[in-house]
């Protein structure tokens, strides 16, 4: 599942090039997770302002004649991706859509197109952040793990509130977003932290090397390009590098690369969690 590096690199990757770009019309293919909430015409004309991040949604601020005018909230769900294929403003640039392609926004600055094979992806259109459906969407939402107001005082007295382990917490979302189980692991071998630590035990210190542990594993994610294990490739169709410079993450039974001892596997809500007995104290 594309999760908050994968989603940033999108982000980063569209942001100037469809900046200022005009809506020439829209492409809707198999239904996705959830309906776009607005006949296509409407998105028509608009053109696109500076994109956001919150989380793992995207934010495309739409305006008309220098007015916000709503915008689209896109998700990537577990397999999507999104590409940029630049043209001129007469055609859609992106060619026939394929079997997995789902939504695409063509623009003057090219075709924006949303490649969902397992369509758990939405396009989601919302008068504002701060209205339906977007604040739904949003509202149980974390922090960020890179906002400097999430210090390491309150990460822990958010750890306090909850008895589940913390890596279920992480993986959560509703602490702080973006720890997908990739990262999750990564973080929690980084700060030496159990997997199955309950979360209202960790004492501050711990909280506070975990906060700063999630923040290095994102960076580096960040600047590998993300992690691609399956579907994932960024707007101009490159994988991710992270997944080869993982600690834990995919190496069970391979040596630590701090201990030397193997590392280990369990399944945790259904998930594998890969972890070092050695490196990380519950």
């Amino acid at each position: 599942m594309p999760e908050l590096p994968e989603v940033e690199v999108t982000r980063q990757g569209i942001d100037e090039p469809l900046r200022g770009a005009r809506v020439l019309g829209v492409r809707l293919g198999k239904a996705l997770r959830w309906p776009l909430g607005c006949g296509s015409a409407r998105l028509v004309g608009a053109t696109l302002g500076p994109v956001a991040r919150r989380g793992k949604y995207l934010w495309l601020p739409l305006a008309r004649e220098g007015h916000a005018a709503g915008g689209l909230l896109v998700h990537l769900g577990m397999s999507g991706s999104l590409a940029l294929h630049p043209g001129g403003a007469a055609a859609d640039s992106a060619g026939a859509p394929g079997a997995h392609d789902h939504f695409d926004l063509v623009t003057d600055h090219g075709t924006l197109r949303l490649t969902d094979p397992r369509r758990f992806g939405a396009v989601v259109y919302a008068p504002a952040l701060d209205r339906a459906p977007a604040s739904k969407l949003l509202a149980r939402l974390g922090a960020e793990p890179f906002d400097p107001a999430l210090t390491a005082a309150k990460l822990h007295e958010a750890l306090k509130a909850r008895r589940s382990p913390i890596k279920a917490v992480l993986l959560g979302g509703e602490v702080v977003v973006g720890a997908g189980n990739i990262y999750a692991c990564e973080a929690l071998h980084r700060a030496g932290v159990h997997p199955l630590a309950r979360s209202d035990r960790l004492s501050a210190a711990r909280a506070g090397r975990l906060l700063q542990a999630l923040r290095a594993t994102l960076a580096q994610a960040l600047a590998l390009g993300g992690s691609t294990l399956r579907d994932f490739s960024d707007v101009h169709g490159a994988a991710g590098a992270y997944q080869a410079e993982a600690a834990v993450y995919g190496r069970e039974g391979l040596p630590c690369p701090r201990c030397a001892r193997p590392v280990r596997r369990i399944v945790q809500a259904g998930r594998s969690t890969f972890y070092c007995a050695g490196c990380q104290r519950r």
